[in-house]
């Protein structure tokens, strides 16, 4: 069934969304990548629903990117870590890493095209656990972005702060 026929696929990916929200608050990791890539590549749309599911949280983030950064005004600076805790140039982190690092810049520049073929690059050419970084990654950066935007009384999507305040 194409997603514009399926009135409720948004809403079941946000509720799987949010689970995976909550176990990767919870720190339970393994459980929240399971909870995404598990369950949907058990739907015969598997991995377009991954995909969807993972822009999602990406265009989410986005969303509380540009209400930190105040529609623009004060710029948000991306960093990365190493296992150590030092910082690394973007160029130089994990792949993985590089992709949901470039999927969240082109959603936070407008270019949902761009954040989809980072995303089908992941899809088609990574292995298991490169989604899984990915994903994870989305999860990870969802949950702190909604939490500093709450701090600051900015806003955050309904689901997502129901997810974080279970």
């Amino acid at each position: 069934m194409h997603p514009q026929q399926d009135p409720d696929r948004r809403a079941r990916l946000q509720a799987v969304a949010a689970e995976a929200l909550t176990a990767a608050k919870a720190g339970e990791d393994a459980v929240a990548v399971d909870l995404v890539t598990g369950y949907l590549s058990g739907s015969p749309e598997g991995n377009e629903e991954i995909r969807e599911l993972v822009l999602l949280l990406f265009s989410e983030c986005s969303e509380m990117v540009a209400a930190l950064g105040s529609g623009g005004a004060t710029p948000v600076k991306m960093q990365v870590f190493d296992e150590d805790g030092q910082e690394v140039p973007i160029d130089d982190a994990d792949p993985p890493v590089r992709t949901a690092i470039r999927t969240l810049l082109a959603e936070v520049h407008g270019d949902q095209e761009a954040a989809a073929e980072q995303i089908e690059i992941a899809l088609a050419n990574g292995q298991p656990q490169e989604l899984a970084t990915v994903v994870l990654q989305a999860l990870r950066w969802t949950v702190k972005l909604a939490a500093e935007c709450q701090t600051r009384d900015l806003p955050v999507s309904p689901w997502i702060a129901a997810a974080l305040d279970e």
